[in-house]
């Protein structure tokens, strides 16, 4: 039988499948690394995209906040502008009112009462006057109660100026009556 060594060849295939090794760990490394290397990058481009979607949401956030800034002006100058108008609406519609009123109260004294002061807050009317005798007082709440601009007269004092009253001297009176156009009391009815 012939000898046959067998030491190099196996040398030879020990060297060739450790070279196959190095190549196929580089292979596999670099392939690892592309593989790393692209899925970093495919990551960072959906980052950066989710990124450029919340800052395009931010400024429209932003410009629908500068926005609902200017409705919210324009709502206060709205109200602002509708108070006005109604102010003038009602000034418009009370501006002949003190022209009544004063023909109204001029109208409904009777002989024998003196008015010495008519005073009024809001639309209540305080009227304080002297009177000859009591009837004329309940004449002039009757006059009151059947007028167009004044109503709901009530009596509050009704007493003798001095302490020891003759009959020439006046009874002293105060009474309160509600200012209102016939149009607040067709209203009400």
């Amino acid at each position: 039988m012939s000898r046959i060594n067998l030491l190099p060849w196996r040398e030879t295939q020990r060297q060739e499948r450790q070279r196959n090794f190095v190549i196929l760990v580089a292979v596999v490394a670099v392939a690892a690394a592309g593989a790393v290397f692209g899925a970093n990058q495919w990551m960072g481009g959906i980052i950066d995209g989710q990124e450029a979607r919340n800052n395009f949401l931010r400024s429209e956030i932003r410009s629908l906040d500068r926005e609902i800034a200017q409705i919210e002006d324009l709502e206060r100058t709205r109200d602002n502008l509708v108070s006005r108008k109604n102010v003038i609406e009602r000034l418009q519609a009370n501006r002949s009112l003190m022209v009544h009123l004063f023909n109204q109260i001029a109208q409904t004294v009777p002989e024998g009462i003196t008015l010495n002061s008519v005073r009024q807050t809001g639309s209540d009317l305080t009227i304080i006057g002297t009177t000859e005798s009591e009837t004329r007082v309940s004449e002039y709440m009757r006059r009151i109660e059947n007028a167009d601009w004044l109503r709901n007269p009530e009596l509050r004092i009704i007493q003798v100026e001095a302490r020891d009253r003759r009959p020439d001297q006046p009874f002293r009176f105060e009474l309160r009556a509600q200012i209102g156009s016939p149009r607040d009391l067709a209203e009400e009815a």
